[in-house]
This record gives C-alpha cells, sequence and structure tokens, in this order.
C-alpha cells in the first residue's frame, strides 16, 4: 500500500509516506504545536516529493484523530479532510493513543498497553488496548482524568508522554516506555484501518475531542509551568 501519515496531537508534528513494499519508510518530524499549521502541508509535498508520489496515487491517508491538542487536531483533520478530497483517497481516522500503543510495541514488544498523553490542567487522557494476532482490541475507550485514575493493571504497560511529568501519581509497579502517537505507527496501523467496515470518506475525518474545558486560568498555567521546571531542575545533570 502507498500511504501518506500525519500527526499533529502533540508539540511534536510527525509525518511519514510508505511509497510501497519494497521501500523505505520517508519521515519527517519536527515542532509541532501552533508551528504544525505552517509546516504540515510544505513538508508533505517534500516528502510525496521524494518518493516520487501523487497524491491521486494514495491507497490511504491517515492521520491522528486525538485526543490530543486542540489546536493540533483541527489542522489534522482540516488537512486530512482538503487533501483527501481533492483527490479522491480514503481518509483513515485513527486515534492517537491507539497509536501510542503501536509505537511503544515498536519500541518494546509489549502487547498489552495502557496508552496515555498528557493533557495539561494536571491530567492525561488515557486508553488500554491488547494485541491479538497482530490486532489491537480496545480494553478501555479513551478517557480524560487524573494520573491516578489510570488503571493500574497487572502485567500491563505504561506509554505515553506525560510519564516523567506525572510520575509519581501514576500506577506504580508497571513498566514504562516513553512513546508518541507517531506518523509511522498511523502507517502500520492503516491496513487494518482500511480493512474495518467503518466509511472513509474524507467528510467522516473528525477531531475526537474528549474533554469540554480548552483553556487553562493564569493560575493554572502557572502551576503547570512550575511543575514542568521542577521537573527540569530534578534532572540528573
Amino acid at each position: 500500500m502507498k500511504l501518506l501519515a500525519f500527526d499533529t496531537s502533540t508539540e511534536t508534528l510527525s509525518i511519514a509516506v510508505r511509497p510501497g513494499a519494497d521501500a523505505p519508510l520517508l519521515e519527517h518530524t519536527g515542532a509541532g504545536g501552533a508551528q504544525a499549521s505552517a509546516g504540515l502541508i510544505p513538508e508533505i509535498q517534500h516528502l510525496l516529493g521524494k518518493a516520487g508520489l501523487a497524491l491521486q496515487q494514495l491507497d490511504a491517508i491517515a492521520f491522528g484523530r486525538g485526543p490530543g491538542s486542540f489546536t493540533g487536531l483541527r489542522t489534522a483533520a482540516a488537512v486530512a479532510q482538503g487533501l483527501g478530497f481533492g483527490a479522491g483517497v480514503p481518509v483513515l481516522a485513527i486515534d492517537t493513543l491507539l497509536a501510542v500503543a503501536e509505537e511503544a510495541h515498536g519500541l518494546c514488544g509489549a502487547t498489552r498497553i495502557v496508552a496515555l498523553l498528557d493533557a495539561r490542567m494536571g491530567e492525561v487522557y488515557f486508553a488500554a488496548y491488547e494485541r491479538q494476532d497482530g490486532l489491537w482490541q480496545v480494553r478501555q475507550a479513551p478517557a480524560l482524568g487524573r494520573p491516578e485514575d489510570v488503571p493500574g493493571l497487572p502485567g500491563w504497560t505504561l506509554a505515553g508522554n506525560a510519564l516523567q511529568l506525572h510520575a509519581a501519581r501514576l500506577p506504580a509497579g508497571a513498566d514504562r516506555v516513553e512513546a508518541l502517537p507517531t506518523a509511522r505507527a498511523l502507517v502500520r496501523l492503516a491496513p487494518a484501518a482500511l480493512a474495518a467496515a467503518e466509511g472513509h470518506g474524507a467528510a467522516q475525518a473528525l477531531p475526537l475531542y474528549i474533554r469540554d474545558k480548552v483553556a487553562q486560568t493564569t493560575e493554572e498555567r502557572a502551576a503547570d509551568r512550575a511543575r514542568k521546571e521542577s521537573l527540569r531542575v530534578a534532572e540528573p545533570k
């Protein structure tokens, strides 16, 4: 399959193009957040050019639909819709937490993973996935809560980008793997997503929001900065 995948749900922009079964994966990683909207389309064009592919030649476009940064999710969905409509290519909206689980599996081989992403405001997004016969099964759907709400399942691995930030508040005793929802993980997930029965029209490429409150107060932002600064100071030199 010829695939384009991208994720802008975190502070890291991740793009990948798979030109074909025997061709190496082409990847780009850059600054996400507010900068993702400016860099996403030019980098997609650059990677497709390196791969010698036109959009119309793709079998599918995959993107991380959320949960994650509100601005990042809107950016990814809008770009996926535009490219999909313009090229007449199926669009795959894939959960970012599932992409975290897939990335962690690639890093450490774990098959039972509680994936989590920093949701700011002292909270995390989390979900639980188990890999069976090469496919992921959802054991807990994506949710929003405090780090203390993350289930501590015996024999399961915690994976995500919030492990250090909330280290003392997460379940103790579990293996931990730093992982992001990368585009290469989305590429690996795309064939199963395309084979699923759900529709893959560009109009259905919508973000997944599971939070109502979209901004912190001034005091909450100050506390978040102070917490991150304390972690930075505590890091071994």
